[in-house]
């Protein structure tokens, strides 16, 4: 199967976690925005007034004749198709359950830096993205990767879901990277109290084909578009 795979082409952004996904199992794929005439094609798509089933925004996959759109979902179909999910299914809905939450969680990093719109600059909310910011790291930064931690305590293995690699844990991995990124200071120190997401973070860093994607032009940058970015004054 050849996957095609659109997403806006300069920001890792939503779309990072399906990369990862894609990498990690060597499935062959196409990023279809990056070339050239792509980005059209996937707005076309969007566009399209005749589908009976048109993605609502990027990321969405096209495998045979299915779409699917969405992160947590397009992750839960692939999963057993890369052998990056669970077999039962009560497990496979599990690691979903886990994505979900992820999907929560990058929704709260984003709005550290757009509080209130994304359609102003954050120069015209800097105000309260300071007072977002503080209180994403003294309440829901804790919550989540806290939440994550004791997932590991209990999972039985070195990944979330036991003994195996499964997607959850490559977007755990993302998340670690983002918040690096955009917030190296309080990153560092917080990490003292995740050590288990943090050994996880390395797990999946040294894999072969992710630390291969990692040092390739496929993977994208990170900066001040997008999910993640530094603002010197929110990282203190």
């Amino acid at each position: 199967m050849r996957y095609l795979f659109y997403y806006w082409p300069t920001v890792q952004g939503r779309g990072e976690f399906v990369r990862l996904a894609l990498e990690e199992s060597g499935a062959d794929y196409v990023d279809v925005a990056r070339r050239k005439g792509g980005e059209a094609a996937m707005m076309k798509i969007m566009e399209d007034r005749r589908a009976a089933r048109p993605p609502f925004a990027p990321p969405f996959l096209k495998a045979g004749k299915l779409v699917v759109a969405q992160t947590a979902n397009i992750l839960f179909h692939l999963g057993p198709h890369l052998r990056l999910a669970p077999r039962d299914e009560a497990a496979r809905l599990w690691i979903h359950q886990l994505q979900l939450t992820i999907t929560d969680l990058v929704v709260e990093i984003h709005d550290t830096h757009h509080p209130i719109t994304s359609w102003l600059y954050y120069e015209e909310q800097r105000p309260a993205a300071k007072r977002r910011t503080q209180d994403f790291w003294r309440y829901r930064v804790p919550k989540f990767l806290g939440y994550f931690e004791r997932v590991l305590q209990k999972s039985g293995g070195q990944y979330l879901a036991g003994r195996r690699l499964t997607y959850i844990d490559l977007s755990v991995f993302q998340i670690v990277e983002g918040l690096r990124y955009a917030f190296p200071r309080r990153m560092k120190r917080f990490e003292k109290k995740i050590p288990r997401v943090v050994a996880l973070h390395g797990r999946v860093a040294r894999r072969p084909r992710i630390r291969a994607y990692m040092n390739s032009q496929r993977r994208i940058p990170f900066s001040q578009w997008g999910i993640y970015r530094y603002f010197k004054e929110l990282d203190r």
